[in-house]
């Protein structure tokens, strides 16, 4: 069983729980996520099975898409709806208006920089910053660009408890927190704030509405799940790609080292024989007019 499965993951689990129960569903080992979703999140996460697990790396570098509900007028230690409430600024409904409040999404399209959350999983120092947090610590951490490809807003200001409320939708590059980004929000209005909830409509190309539940898989016969398993090709579509002729192809899933094609490989490029994936090859480092194998999936 190989391919990929897009998974539509509810709020309160893991996504190693996820993996743990495909396994079981599933009767194989070979299983793995293609970056973790927080348990309070829900929506795409793509599971690599099989020879496909060898493209979950590059999978964690394609663009996602969100819709995420912002809370301006409070301020909690995680950034999202599962911390405690640290600040508090009352928001009347004429503090700004929705002119403003599109003006400040669009200022943050584009490169942005930000401070990983002390509630995260990044390491300092070889530790995780959330375990500093649990200690009641707070370290200086690196701040991070990351690429906002766009925001739009989707939902009226909704105006409950002194508080504003609104969603928005987000397309990003890799490691974009979107809680950090909701509170980067409240700051260009002049307020406080944090993300109140979080769904992923895409990830890595895909989509919301071709992912199944674990329920659903877990009813269905082992032997109909192939059907849901989209090829492995689907998770290396960001790479550029290049059909080679059949006198290559078992040199190229022996891993050998081959001479550069008339049109020079200059990156990391699929290598395809009617148009499925025989390898990943890049520029040999040493050996000018060599191309090396990276990654081979015989």
């Amino acid at each position: 069983m190989d391919g990929i499965l897009a998974i539509n993951k509810p709020r309160g689990m893991t996504s190693h729980d996820v993996v743990f129960k495909l396994r079981k569903i599933l009767k194989t080992k070979k299983v793995g996520h293609t970056g973790t979703l927080d348990p309070a999140v829900d929506g795409v996460l793509p599971i690599c099975v099989g020879r496909a697990t060898r493209v979950s790396d590059y999978m964690m570098d394609s663009g996602k898409t969100y819709i995420a509900e912002v809370t301006l007028g409070s301020q909690t230690t995680t950034e999202d709806q599962t911390g405690e409430t640290i600040s508090v600024e009352p928001i009347s409904p004429n503090a700004f208006s929705i002119e403003d409040m599109d003006a400040v999404l669009q200022s943050l399209v584009g490169p942005l920089v930000q401070t990983p959350p002390m509630y995260s999983a990044v390491k300092v120092n070889g530790r995780k910053l959330y375990e500093y947090a649990r200690e009641g610590k707070v370290i200086e951490r690196p701040s991070r660009t990351v690429q906002i490809y766009a925001i739009k807003r989707l939902s009226q200001p909704r105006f409950q408890d002194d508080k504003v409320i609104f969603d928005i939708e987000v397309a990003c590059g890799k490691g974009t927190y979107i809680r950090t980004l909701a509170t980067q929000i409240a700051e260009r209005l002049s307020t406080v704030g944090h993300m109140s909830k979080l769904t992923r409509t895409s990830s890595g190309g895909f989509q919301l509405d071709e992912s199944l539940t674990l329920e659903e898989l877990a009813a269905m016969p082992l032997d109909h799940v192939q059907a849901h398993l989209l090829p492995l090709e689907r998770g290396l579509k960001d790479l550029p790609h290049l059909e080679v002729p059949a006198d290559l192809k078992d040199r190229i899933l022996n891993g050998q080292k081959l001479k550069q094609f008339s049109t020079p490989l200059t990156e990391e490029t699929v290598l395809t024989y009617q148009q499925q994936a025989l390898a990943i090859y890049m520029p040999h480092p040493e050996q000018a007019g060599i191309i090396k194998a990276r990654k081979v999936f015989n």
